[in-house]
Formats: structure tokens, C-alpha cells, sequence
């Protein structure tokens, strides 16, 4: 049974300077993040000399950012100048399904983009018959199918729960653990359907993409400086996007349903700092992009 048609969102903070602040943060990472991720997505697509699959993936990367970050800011924003913050309870489980469609493929996406750099170092000689367009059109497609998938089987976890009366959420956002703690009925079990669904998939993923690069970086060994030096750097930005993306996704999904008091900053920084790190992370690292987007503003 379901008696709850709207929820109240506390937001960030309820103090009305922080709340001033936290606007103007957030409003300038979220200018930041679109600009960026959008540039780059203009910049592949119009630059002949990033047409390797590596800077495809990393296009398709910044899309799912600006989609991901959009799908959660603009609320936010809005509500930071509102003393009530209301969302409707279909708006709270279109946010959590789009939350999760994004933050899926996204995840799927980085393992895509590991795999490109392992073909790329450690199969050099079958890169370009394995990554051709057509195989990267389809692992694309497989990562928005996969996000698709996961947010689907989320919402029609969540959807069918009874909320039967409480309906404050102490957050900014809707997500699965603070509806949980709506619920009225025992959440351990469904804690751990969560637990199992998204942060064991995140920790196992994690770990796999973390042997999977230590595998790419003994491999080069055998490069010569040159090579080593530019697949290193390569490596090294993949890299710290991958644990930006997966540490969060762990500490916020591989635990028991309850609310720590800094859930709600390590949320922040997952929906906004993050999207907006990861394409200065691949631009101050790759000379190539650097290159082609001096040359598209030029061109402007």
C-alpha cells in the first residue's frame, strides 16, 4: 500500500547562508562540467586527428556525464532557493531511474575503455580488426542496454515498496537508501538486495579493472620510452577516473540501510565534482585533445 504522493526533500543544508553558498558552488561546478564534457564531445567529433576509438569512448564518456550530472543539478539548484523542497513521488523514482541509467552505462563504459587500452598495449597487432567501428558502436550500445537493464530492475524494486506515511527525506536527491529508510516495513533484506544489486557490482567490477591496468602497465615494459611515457599517461587518467567513479559507488552501496552524516557530501562528489573532474583529467594529460581543441577554438 502506498499513501505517499510527493516527498519533501531537506536538501543540502537547511541553514540559509550555507544554502546561499552551496548554490553558487554547485552552479559553478555544473557550468563547469557542461562546458567541459561538451567541448569534448564537440571536439572528437569534428577533429580529424581523434578519430581512434580510445577519444570515441571518451566522447561517449562526457555525453553520459553531462546526462548523469543534469539528471540531479538543476533539482538541486532549484531547491537551494526554495524554503519547501517538494518532489513528486513519480518525479523521486524518475530521478532515481535516471540516476542509475547514467551511473550504470557510465560504469560499463569505463570497463569498455579499459578493455580498448588492453587490446591496445597488450594485443598491438589485432587493435584495429577487434576495435573497428562497427565493434565500437556495439559496445557503446552494450553499455546504454546494460544501464538501461540495472535502472530498470531498480525502479521496480523500489517502486512497489510501501511508503505509508513518512515522506522527509534527509538528502538532495532521491536515491535507494534514503527511500529505504521510508519504508514501512523490515529493510534488512532489501539492504541487502541493494548491497548485491549495485555495490557488490561496483566492488567486483573495481577490482577487476584494477588487475586489468596492473596486467597493461607490466606490459609495457617492453616499449620503448617514447611509448611507455604516452600509454603511461593514458593509463594513469583512466585510472583515477575509474577510482573517482568506484569508490564512491562503493562506499555508497556495499553497506547496511542507514544514513552517515557525510552521505550527503560524498553524494556532492559523485554528481558534481566528478563529471567535472574527468574531462580536465584527459585534457591535461593528452596532448592530442589539447591540440585539437586549441584548433577548434581557433577556428571559432
Amino acid at each position: 500500500m502506498n499513501n505517499v504522493t510527493e516527498f519533501i526533500l531537506l536538501g543540502l543544508t537547511q541553514n540559509t547562508e550555507l544554502q546561499k553558498l552551496s548554490f553558487l558552488v554547485v552552479f559553478m561546478a555544473f557550468v563547469v562540467t557542461l562546458a567541459g564534457n561538451l567541448l569534448i564531445v564537440i571536439t572528437v567529433s569534428t577533429s580529424r586527428a581523434l578519430r581512434s576509438p580510445m577519444y570515441f569512448f571518451l566522447s561517449q564518456l562526457s555525453l553520459l556525464d553531462v546526462c548523469f550530472s543534469s539528471s540531479i543539478t538543476p533539482k538541486m539548484l532549484a531547491d537551494s532557493l526554495t524554503v519547501r523542497k517538494i518532489i513528486s513521488f513519480t518525479g523521486c523514482m524518475t530521478q532515481v531511474f535516471t540516476e542509475h541509467l547514467f551511473g550504470a552505462a557510465e560504469i560499463i563504459l569505463l570497463s569498455v575503455m579499459a578493455y580498448d587500452r588492453y587490446v591496445a598495449i597488450c594485443k598491438p597487432l589485432h587493435y584495429t580488426a577487434i576495435m573497428s567501428p562497427q565493434g565500437c558502436g556495439i559496445l557503446v550500445g552494450v553499455a546504454w542496454v546494460g544501464g538501461f537493464l540495472h535502472a530498470t530492475v531498480q525502479i521496480l524494486f523500489i517502486v512497489w515498496l510501501p511508503f505509508c506515511g513518512p515522506n522527509v527525506i534527509d538528502h538532495f536527491m532521491c536515491d535507494l537508501y534514503p527511500l529505504l529508510n521510508l519504508v514501512c516495513m523490515d529493510t534488512h533484506t532489501l539492504g541487502l538486495f541493494v548491497a548485491a544489486n549495485s555495490g557488490f557490482i561496483c566492488l567486483l567490477t573495481f577490482l577487476l579493472l584494477m588487475v586489468s591496468y596492473v596486467v597493461i602497465l607490466r606490459s609495457l615494459r617492453t616499449y620503448s620510452l617514447e611509448g611507455r611515457h604516452k600509454a603511461l599517461s593514458t593509463c594513469v587518467a583512466h585510472i583515477t577516473v575509474v577510482v573517482l567513479m568506484f569508490v564512491p559507488c562503493i562506499f555508497e552501496y556495499l553497506r547496511p540501510v542507514t544514513m552517515l552524516p557525510f552521505d550527503k557530501a560524498v553524494a556532492v562528489f559523485y554528481t558534481t565534482i566528478t563529471p567535472m573532474l574527468n574531462p580536465l583529467i584527459y585534457t591535461l594529460r593528452n596532448a592530442e585533445v589539447k591540440n585539437a581543441v586549441k584548433k577548434l577554438w581557433m577556428k571559432s
